[in-house]
């Protein structure tokens, strides 16, 4: 009997996993089929023909490619200025025991939890109450608040495993701290830092709930910019940008396995004393 509820359980896991593989998997392929589809319309599914129109009407509508601009430029300056945050926020966590410690890396890591909705119309009270209304300037505000958690994790991942003494032996030898810092403790969680700003990219690229909240007429992230075309003018160029989008994601995610390996990345350092 005992036997019988195993592999009942088994079972009924398995279908558990391949329904939440195909609820995840299903629409991406629906999307990239549709994406090729030669008809001017939302007709059925699957297409009769097959074009790359869609991919054509992309790559030459001004407003996906200002959205595009857009996301780029802010997606660098998020990575870089959230690396630099959150290397420096990790190697207090890391390094230092004092008094509510644990308290202020659940606050940092808060984000990660907290409904983007939320966050983003939090921070557009914010920003109208201190009269910050540039559209860039609040979207580079939100999303460093947004990504500052992945480069914190990624780092405190990478230094799992640098022993105090290594930085301690450095200083013996007649290092300062900083001299310690680049030669002893950036070489040996590089990788880690570099994943951090590799996620914050990809988080900023991608992130819509916050961002609705904090553009305005003249500066559209792509996520914004896609919604939008939904609402006014809805046609297939969405899927070809969908395609990009998942593609886009599909890349960073083999460059972070492939180079750091996303189970150190993801799965070690965060709570590390």
């Amino acid at each position: 009997m005992k036997r019988l509820f195993d592999d009942l359980g088994n079972a009924a896991s398995i279908v558990l996993i391949g329904a939440a593989v195909g609820l995840l998997v299903v629409p991406l392929l629906a999307s990239l089929v549709m994406s090729f589809d030669a008809r001017s319309y939302l007709g059925p599914f699957p297409p009769t023909s097959f074009s790359t129109r869609w991919y054509i009407e992309f790559a030459t509508n001004g407003f996906y490619l200002s959205g595009i601009r857009t996301s780029l430029i802010l997606a660098v300056i998020v990575a870089v200025v959230s690396t630099v945050v959150g290397v420096s926020a990790a190697l207090v966590f890391d390094r230092y025991q004092f008094p509510g410690k644990e308290l202020l890396l659940a606050f940092f890591l808060s984000p990660l939890v907290a409904p983007g909705v939320v966050i983003g119309f939090g921070l557009l009270m914010f920003f109208s109450l201190v009269g910050v209304l540039d559209g860039l300037t609040r979207l580079i505000g939100g999303h460093i608040i947004m990504t500052i958690p992945y480069t914190i994790r990624a780092t405190l991942a990478g230094l799992v495993g640098i022993k105090k003494s290594l930085t301690e032996a450095a200083l013996s030898l007649g290092a300062n701290e900083r001299q310690a810092f680049w030669s002893v403790t950036f070489p040996l969680a590089q990788t880690g830092m570099a994943a951090g700003a590799v996620f914050a990219f990809a988080v900023s690229m991608e992130d819509t709930s916050v961002s609705m909240f904090l553009t305005d007429a003249k500066t559209l992230t792509l996520p914004v910019a896609m919604i939008s075309m939904m609402r006014a003018n809805f046609d297939l160029s969405i899927a070809a940008c969908t395609v990009l989008l998942t593609g886009m994601t599909f890349v960073i995610i083999l460059i972070l396995d492939r180079s750091f390996g996303l189970e150190k990345v993801i799965g070690q350092g965060m709570y590390r004393s």
